[in-house]
C-alpha cells in the first residue's frame, strides 16, 4: 500500500505536474496543479471521491512531481507528458503526425498550387493548416475549376513538350507549353489568392470588368468564360459560411453517448469554412464532457512539433473550470491574445450549433459501426497513420486467362461497407496479352481521369492487387493526373500465397509493411482485395464466354447479327445453342432446316 501520509509531507506548494505510477512502474495518470500539495492531497480524502478516482487511487504505488515556474508552464508540460506516455486514466487523443496545407510555389512566371503536408520547410506561400486531407483536395479541385492553376511538380513542368491531361479536361491552361502568357497566369494567381483570403467580391468585381471589356471588344467567347467563372464563384459563396471581418475561428463541440465521446472541430480561416474533423478520445469511465474538452484543448494546440495555428477566437460548447488558465497559456504560446468563448450570439451561435449537430451525428455513427466496418477502419487508420478515418477505399484487380478477355475491376468500400453502386469494370484493349502492368495502368487512368472530369469524390486509400510493379503504374497515373493526398498501397501475396502473409508496399515508403495475421486492418484489406478479385473474375468469365459464343457463330456463313441474337435468346446462352439438336435449332425464328443443319455441323466441328 502507498503510504500517502508520509509522502504528502514532502510535496511542495508550488505549481507543477504530478505523475502517478502503479506497481509495474507504469505511469497511470498525469495531472497539473497550481498548488501541488493541495491537489495531490485531494486524491486521498475519505469523502466525496468519484468512483473513477477511487479506482485510480487503489493502483497508486508511487507519485513523482515536477515543479514549474508558472501555471501555464505546468499546463504545457502536462500536455507534452500525456502525449509521450499516454496514461490509461487520462483523456487521450490521437496525435496527428502532420497537417495538410496548400502551397503556392515561388516559380517566377508560373507558380503551382499543390497539396503539402508537414512542417513548412519548402519555399512558398502556405494556406492552412486544413483539418484534413479531404478538405485540401476539395479546395484544390475547386481552385482547378475556377482558376486553372497548375498542380504539377517543377520537374514534371519543365519536361513537357505537349499539354497533359489536366489541360484536356479543362483543369489547367497549359503554361508548360506557353498556351498562356505569364501576365495572364499571374492574374489567375492573384484571383486565387484573393479567393483563399475570402475576398470573393473583389474577384467578382474584376471578372465583371473583364467580361464587359471582352463583350465591348466583341470577344463573346471570352466574355462567356468570365460569366461562367462569376457564376461558379457566386455558387461557392452561397454554400460557405463567411465572417464579416474574415478572421480565423475554431469551433469545437464535444458530445457523449453510451460511454463514447467525440470532439468535433470546425476550422474557419480568412472567413472561409475549410472543413471539419471528428476526434474520438480514449476516456476513463464517468468522464464529463467538460473534462474531455478541457483535456482536448491543450493536447490539440500546444504542440510545437506540428505547428498548428491557434486562432484568436475558439468557440466551445461548455464553460471550463480552468478556462482563464487555458486562455493565458494559449495566448503565451501563440504570442497574441486568444479568447475562449461558449456564450455567443448571432452567426457564431449558429456555428456552435452546427458543430454540436455534427458531433452528435458522428458519435451516433461511431457507435453504430464500431463493432463492424468502423472498428476495422480505425485499425487501418492507426496502422497507416492516416490523419483521419478513411471514408472511401478503392481497390483494383486485373483478371484474364493467358491474356485473353482482360478485365480491370474497381470495388469501393466506405464506412458503411461495400458500395456496390460505385463498382466499375473496364474492358482492357490495346495492350499486349498478359501485360498486367499496362492493363492496370489503363484501368487506373480511365477511372481517375473520369472522376476528375466529373468532380466526383476521390478515395483516401487506393489498394492495388499486386506488388511493386503494379504500384508503380498507380504512381504514374496519379502523377499524370496531378492527384495528391491519396495513399497508394500494393497488396502482394506471400511466396506461399496463404492469407495472412501479405506484404504491403506503400507509395513513397522504402520499407514494406507486413501485418500480423490477426490484425483487424489486414482482415479489412483482405476482404476488399478478395472482393475486387471476385468482381474481376465474374466480369472476365462473362466476357470470355460472350467472346467464344459470338466468335463461333460469326464464322458460319449466313448467320448474321439478327440470327445470332435469336439463337442466344431462344436457348438462353451459348451452352444451350451448342447442345441443341438440328430440329430444335430449326424451330428458332428465321432459321431454315438447311441453315439449322449448317449451324449444327459447324458447332460440332
Amino acid at each position: 500500500m502507498f503510504d500517502y501520509h508520509a509522502y504528502l509531507k514532502t510535496v511542495p506548494t508550488d505549481p507543477g505536474v504530478y505523475q502517478m505510477y502503479n506497481t509495474q512502474e507504469e505511469i497511470i495518470y498525469i495531472g497539473k496543479a497550481r498548488n501541488l500539495k493541495n491537489r495531490v492531497s485531494s486524491y486521498f480524502r475519505q469523502t466525496d471521491i468519484m468512483p473513477k478516482t477511487r479506482a485510480l487511487v487503489q493502483q497508486i504505488a508511487k507519485i513523482e512531481t515536477i515543479v514549474t515556474h508558472s501555471d501555464s508552464e505546468a499546463l504545457i508540460l502536462e500536455s507534452n507528458l500525456i502525449k509521450k506516455y499516454r496514461p490509461r486514466y487520462n483523456v487521450l487523443f490521437r496525435d496527428d503526425k502532420s497537417y495538410p496545407y496548400l502551397c503556392l510555389s515561388q516559380h517566377t512566371d508560373y507558380p503551382s498550387l499543390t497539396f503539402y503536408r508537414g512542417r513548412k520547410k519548402e519555399k512558398g506561400q502556405f494556406f492552412g493548416p486544413y483539418p484534413s486531407s479531404i478538405a485540401v483536395r476539395e479546395t484544390l479541385n475547386l481552385m482547378q475549376k475556377l482558376f486553372k492553376l497548375r498542380q504539377c511538380q517543377d520537374s514534371f513542368f519543365r519536361n513537357r513538350n505537349r499539354p497533359c491531361l489536366q489541360y484536356q479536361i479543362k483543369r489547367c491552361t497549359a503554361p508548360c507549353v506557353d498556351y498562356i502568357t505569364p501576365q495572364q497566369y499571374q492574374e489567375d494567381v492573384r484571383h486565387a489568392l484573393l479567393f483563399l483570403q475570402g475576398k470573393n467580391e473583389q474577384i467578382i468585381d474584376d471578372l465583371v470588368n473583364n467580361m464587359n471589356a471582352a463583350a465591348t471588344a466583341l470577344n463573346y467567347e471570352l466574355a462567356a468564360h468570365y460569366r461562367d467563372q462569376i457564376a461558379s464563384i457566386r455558387h461557392v459563396q452561397e454554400k460557405q459560411y463567411v465572417t464579416a471581418d474574415g478572421e480565423n475561428v475554431d469551433v469545437i463541440a464535444v458530445s457523449s453517448l453510451h460511454g463514447s465521446s467525440v470532439v468535433q472541430v470546425l476550422a474557419f480561416r480568412e472567413g472561409r469554412l475549410l472543413g471539419n474533423k471528428a476526434y474520438f478520445p480514449k476516456t476513463p469511465p464517468d468522464t464529463t464532457e467538460e473534462e474531455i474538452l478541457g483535456a482536448f484543448l491543450p493536447q490539440y494546440y500546444l504542440n510545437p512539433n506540428i505547428g498548428r495555428l491557434v486562432p484568436k477566437q475558439v468557440l466551445i460548447n461548455h464553460d471550463l473550470q480552468e478556462q482563464a488558465l487555458l486562455e493565458q497559456s494559449l495566448s503565451a504560446y501563440a504570442n497574441y491574445k486568444v479568447n475562449l468563448a461558449s456564450k455567443v450570439r448571432g452567426q457564431r451561435a449558429r456555428w456552435l450549433q452546427l458543430a454540436e449537430q455534427n458531433a452528435k451525428l458522428a458519435i451516433a455513427a461511431h457507435l453504430a459501426e464500431k463493432t463492424t466496418v468502423y472498428g476495422r477502419l480505425e485499425a487501418l487508420q492507426e496502422i497507416l497513420q492516416l490523419d483521419s478515418l478513411p471514408e472511401r477505399i478503392e481497390c483494383f484487380d486485373i483478371s484474364h486467362t493467358s491474356g485473353e478477355a482482360t478485365i480491370g475491376a474497381c470495388v469501393v468500400y466506405t464506412t458503411q461497407g461495400p458500395l456496390k453502386s460505385d463498382y466499375r469494370r473496364f474492358n482492357i484493349e490495346g495492350v499486349a496479352p498478359g501485360d498486367d502492368y499496362a492493363a492496370m495502368y489503363q484501368a487506373l487512368l480511365r477511372r481517375y481521369k473520369r472522376l476528375k472530369t466529373e468532380d466526383s469524390k476521390l478515395p483516401e486509400v487506393v489498394l492495388i492487387d499486386g506488388g511493386k510493379g503494379q504500384l508503380q503504374q498507380a504512381e504514374k497515373v496519379f502523377e499524370e493526373l496531378q492527384i495528391a493526398g491519396v495513399m497508394l498501397i500494393g497488396v502482394a501475396k506471400g511466396t506461399t500465397r496463404k492469407p495472412g502473409l501479405e506484404t504491403l508496399f506503400i507509395a513513397g515508403q522504402a520499407t514494406a509493411l507486413q501485418l500480423s495475421p490477426d490484425s483487424m486492418a489486414l482482415h479489412l484489406i483482405q476482404e476488399i482485395r478478395d472482393e475486387a478479385h471476385r468482381f474481376a473474375i465474374i466480369g472476365h468469365r462473362a466476357k470470355r464466354a460472350k467472346k467464344h459464343t459470338a466468335s463461333m457463330l460469326e464464322t458460319i456463313p449466313g448467320v448474321g447479327a439478327k440470327r445470332r441474337r435469336s439463337l442466344i435468346q431462344h436457348f438462353g446462352g451459348w451452352q444451350g445453342v451448342k447442345n441443341a439438336s438440328k430440329e430444335e435449332i430449326a424451330r428458332v425464328e428465321g432459321i431454315s432446316r438447311a441453315m439449322a443443319d449448317k449451324i449444327y455441323e459447324a458447332l460440332r466441328d
